[in-house]
Order: structure tokens, then sequence, then C-alpha cells
């Protein structure tokens, strides 16, 4: 039983921060590292990137949005109950360099998996400008972290509600006009990793992405996390999660994510009423 020590909820209940007491994993896991966590013995595998790890507590932190059945599961976990199952650290940690100038831009849950890929970077000594976005303000997360790992930060929404009326994309494309920039790293929906990396390319700057495909096992064994890249079939727990942005097939990545999307609305439905009923 891997124990949950702090709990909170954010945008309005829909993205749920879990630290949970796993202190083999803190000892080893490094930026860019997932875990896999299952609530229950028969529950469903599901992968999660690292946002934060303490050694001394011996703990991780888990965030997520809660989209189907298994994290509508994990959200009625309170502090006290435990995860059946946390295994990793799994999948290759973040390659960490100084290069200069640095742009982290990340959107929805994503801001919580580059929050520590934007932590290493800044404390290597580059100079990081972080760009984060949300559809509005409600659902923006982790600005004061991401605001204390970065040497300048930039926040949007879809709607306008809070910071620049608009997409990330729109700040990354200023930022890119002004030069230097050697590395950039985005991390959130497939659609705005796809378009980020477009635009980066146009500028020449180098990019990494992390994906978030379906996955089972962890292990490469499953085949289920199969992504191609540069015209190469890839496994993203094993040989990823993070590639280059720009060689990734993302219109194939949104296809095979879209597979199970009928079945988890359904499962969900069903648990919500279930849940409803007891």
């Amino acid at each position: 039983m891997f124990r949950i020590v702090n709990r909170e909820e954010m945008a309005g209940g829909t993205i749920i921060l879990n630290e949970i007491e796993a202190p083999l994993i803190a000892k080893k896991a490094k930026p860019g590292q997932f875990v896999i966590l299952k609530a229950t013995e028969t529950g469903e595998r599901i992968p999660l990137t690292m946002a934060d790890t303490d050694r001394q507590k011996g703990t991780i932190t888990i965030i997520y949005m809660v989209v189907g059945k298994s994290t509508a599961l994990f959200k009625t976990l309170k502090v006290g109950d435990g995860y059946q199952d946390v295994i990793g650290p799994l999948g290759k940690p973040t390659h960490i360099e100084k290069v200069g100038k640095v742009v982290c831009v990340g959107g929805g849950t994503g801001i919580a998996v580059l929050h520590p890929i934007t932590r290493a970077l800044k404390e290597i000594g580059n100079h990081v400008i972080s760009i984060i976005g949300a559809r509005t303000k409600d659902l923006l997360i982790l600005e004061d972290r991401m605001k204390a790992v970065s040497t300048e930060l930039h926040v949007c929404t879809d709607d306008g509600s809070y910071g620049h009326h608009g997409f990330v994309t729109e700040v990354l494309k200023d930022v890119l006009a002004k030069g230097d920039v050697r590395l950039a790293v985005a991390i959130g929906p497939v659609p705005m990793m796809k378009f980020v990396s477009k635009i980066t390319k146009e500028f020449n700057v180098p990019t990494m992405v992390s994906l978030n495909p379906i996955m089972v096992d962890g292990t490469g064994m499953c085949g289920g996390c199969r992504v191609s890249v540069g015209g190469e079939t890839k496994f993203a727990c094993v040989d990823g999660p993070e590639f280059d942005g720009h060689q990734v097939d993302y219109d194939e990545l949104m296809r095979r994510l879209q597979a199970y999307c009928e079945d988890e609305k359904k499962c969900y439905n069903d648990f919500c009423t279930m849940q409803q009923a007891s």
C-alpha cells in the first residue's frame, strides 16, 4: 500500500494532486520519468509523469485530471488511503544541459509534468522563459510554482480571463522572434505540442515533447504505447516518454488516443451512477 499523505483539489475539483509515500521511487526518480498506478487489486493501470519528488520525505507527487473511470476512482482516495500499486520510476529521464536560453511551454495538466524539468533546467544555469496556458483562469494550475523556477513567466488563457488572451503559441512566436532560444520543451495536449513544434521548426529551435499514448505494462512488452517518430516505431514507455518534437507523427497519435474514447466515457458514466446510488 502506498499511502497518500497530502491531497489537493484544483480547477474546481477536476484536477487532483496526490503526494504519495514511495521512498524507493523518490530516491531514484529524475525529471521526466513516470510511474504506473493502480488504485485497487482489479483496477486499471494508469501512467502518470511525476510532478515532483521529495527524497527527504520519501514521497512523490502526481497531478491528474479526472477524465475516466480510473481517475474518478483515484479522486475518491483521501489522505490516509493508499494506492494498491505504484511502479517506477519508468521511462528515460530528461536530458538536462546548460544551453543558454530555453523556452518551456505547458498546457493543462502538462504543466505538472513540465514543472520539475523547468526547475532542473533553471538550476543548471539556463535562462528559462516559461509559457503556460489553460482554457480559463479556473483551470490554470501551478502558476506560483512555475514562476519560482523560471527566469520569466508568461500566462495565457484561451478565453482571456487571465494573462494573455489567446494560445501559448502566440506568445511563443514573440519569444522566438527575439532570438537566441537554444531549446524548447513543450508538454500538454497533443494539438498544442503539434503546433508548438511546427512553430519552433520554422525558427530551427530543437524541441522536446513528452508524449502520453495509451499504455498498459510500461515495459515495452504490450506495444500499446507505440508512436511514430521520424518514420520509425518507438515505444513511449521505454524509448521515451520524451521525443524530438519535430519528428513525431501527431496525427497518428491523436487517432490512437481517440480509439477508446466512447468506451471510456461509458465506463465513467457507469461509475458516477454507481457512486451516486451508493
